[in-house]
C-alpha cells in the first residue's frame, strides 16, 4: 500500500507529499470534499508516512509509506473506522450507566495515533473527547515520530469547539490535528484561519463506474451506473455502498412522500414506519432511510426546476414524474425542514415510528 492507491485528486495528495518533504507538517489542516471522497483515508495515509519506520520514497522522490511495518500496521488497523466505531459503541454499552455518560467514543489503535469521531447519539464532538486530546497532545510521541490527531467528522458542540481553539493557539511542533469536513465553513471563522486548507474534489462518475467495474464485478452495469451517480464522485462512499439496503430503504421512502400527497389511505404508511424501531439496528436502518429521502427530494427539486439531467436516481424517473405532478417547490422546501427535524428527533432517541409519521401527515396536501 502506498499513496499512489489514493484515487483522485492527484494535485492534493502531492501537496500534502510536499509538506511532509519539508519535514514540517502543519499542525492543523482541514481536508474538506463531498462525502466518500477520501478524506479519511488521506488522513490515515499521511499518518502513517509521518511514522513509518521505513519511510521510502516513491518514483517522483516524495515521502511514501511502506504499509507493512509495526508502525502503518497499527495505524492501518483503523482503516476500517465503521467497524472500530461499532466496536467502541458495544464496549460502552456494556459498562454501568454512570459510567456510559462519563465515558467518550475515541479510537486508538496506536499510541501516536488517535481519532475522535462524533459521539452519539447527537453526533457531535463532545468538549470531553477535546480535553482528552489536550491531555494528551503535548507529550512527545511515544513509538512515533509525530502525533496524529484526527476529527473524522468535524461537527462540533460549542464548547467543545472553544475547548479545540486553545490548542490550536499554542500547538506542539511534533503533532497535527486533522478536521474533516463537507463543509469548511460550518467550523468557527476563528478554526478555519489557524488552519491549512486542503481540498478532495468528487470524482467523476464515469471515472466512478470504471473502478466499481473491477471492485464489484458481481453490480450490473446499470447498478454500477447508478451507485455513481448517488455518490456524487465519492469513490470511497461507493466502494462499500450497500445497494441492496439502500434500495430497500428508497421504496420505504417513496411509500412515504406518495402518502403524504394522497392522504385519503394511511394504511401503507403505517405498515412501512412499523418497521422503524429502536435499538442500534433501527438507528442504522432509520439514517438509511433518511438519506434515501434527502436522495429522492433533490431528484424531485431537479425535475421541477427543469435540469431533469442532473437525477440521480435514474431507474425511478416514470415514478419520481409522477410524484413531481403532485408537489411544488415550497412543499419540497417544507419536506426538507420537516426531514430534519427527524433527523434531529433521533439524536434524541425520539420514537422513530412517531416521528415519521408525524413527517409524512405534516406534509398533507389538502
Amino acid at each position: 500500500m502506498s499513496f499512489s492507491n489514493f484515487h483522485g485528486n492527484p494535485q492534493t495528495v502531492h501537496a500534502a507529499r510536499e509538506m511532509l518533504s519539508r519535514g514540517r507538517f502543519p499542525h492543523a489542516v482541514i481536508l474538506s470534499g463531498p462525502r466518500g471522497s477520501g478524506k479519511f483515508t488521506l488522513a490515515q495515509m499521511i499518518a502513517k508516512a509521518m511514522n513509518c519506520l521505513e519511510r521510502p520514497l516513491s518514483d517522483d522522490g516524495l515521502p511514501d509509506y511502506c504499509g507493512r511495518c509495526s508502525n502503518c500496521e497499527r495505524i492501518g488497523q483503523a482503516d476500517d473506522l465503521d467497524a472500530r466505531i461499532a466496536e467502541a459503541i458495544e464496549a460502552r454499552e456494556a459498562l454501568r450507566e454512570t459510567d456510559k455518560k462519563e465515558t467518550r467514543i475515541l479510537i486508538q489503535t496506536h499510541p501516536d495515533v488517535l481519532i475522535l469521531p462524533p459521539d452519539p447519539p447527537q453526533m457531535l464532538v463532545k468538549v470531553d473527547q477535546v480535553r482528552h486530546l489536550i491531555g494528551h497532545i503535548y507529550y512527545r510521541p511515544t513509538q512515533g515520530e509525530h502525533k496524529v490527531y484526527i476529527f473524522s467528522e468535524a461537527n462540533f458542540m460549542k464548547e467543545a469547539a472553544n475547548s479545540l481553539l486553545k490548542v490550536l493557539e499554542e500547538p506542539p511542533d511534533f503533532a497535527t490535528i486533522f478536521l474533516l469536513a463537507e463543509n469548511p465553513s460550518s467550523l468557527l471563522a476563528t478554526i478555519r484561519s489557524r488552519c491549512v486548507q486542503l481540498r478532495l474534489e468528487a470524482i467523476a462518475s464515469e471515472d466512478v463506474e470504471t473502478y466499481l467495474g473491477k471492485e464489484r464485478p458481481e453490480w450490473a452495469p446499470r447498478q454500477r451506473a447508478l451507485v455513481a451517480r448517488l455518490c456524487g464522485g465519492g469513490i470511497g462512499q461507493a466502494r462499500t455502498f450497500d445497494l441492496a439496503a439502500y434500495t430497500t430503504a428508497r421504496q420505504d421512502a417513496l411509500t412515504i412522500l406518495r402518502s403524504s400527497v394522497s392522504a385519503q389511505d394511511h394504511s401503507e404508511l403505517f405498515k412501512v414506519t412499523e418497521a422503524y424501531r429502536a435499538g442500534a439496528d433501527g438507528k442504522d436502518k432509520t439514517d438509511q432511510l433518511i438519506r434515501a429521502t434527502y436522495s429522492l427530494l433533490q431528484d424531485l427539486l431537479y425535475l421541477l426546476s427543469g435540469t431533469p439531467k442532473l437525477v440521480r436516481n435514474t431507474d425511478l424517473q416514470s415514478d419520481l414524474n409522477k410524484l413531481a405532478q403532485s408537489v411544488d417547490l415550497d412543499w419540497i422546501q417544507r419536506a426538507s425542514h420537516k426531514l430534519g427535524e427527524v433527523e434531529s428527533g433521533m439524536r434524541r432517541n425520539l420514537l422513530r415510528s412517531l416521528s415519521l409519521d408525524a413527517f409524512a401527515t405534516a406534509l398533507e396536501r389538502d
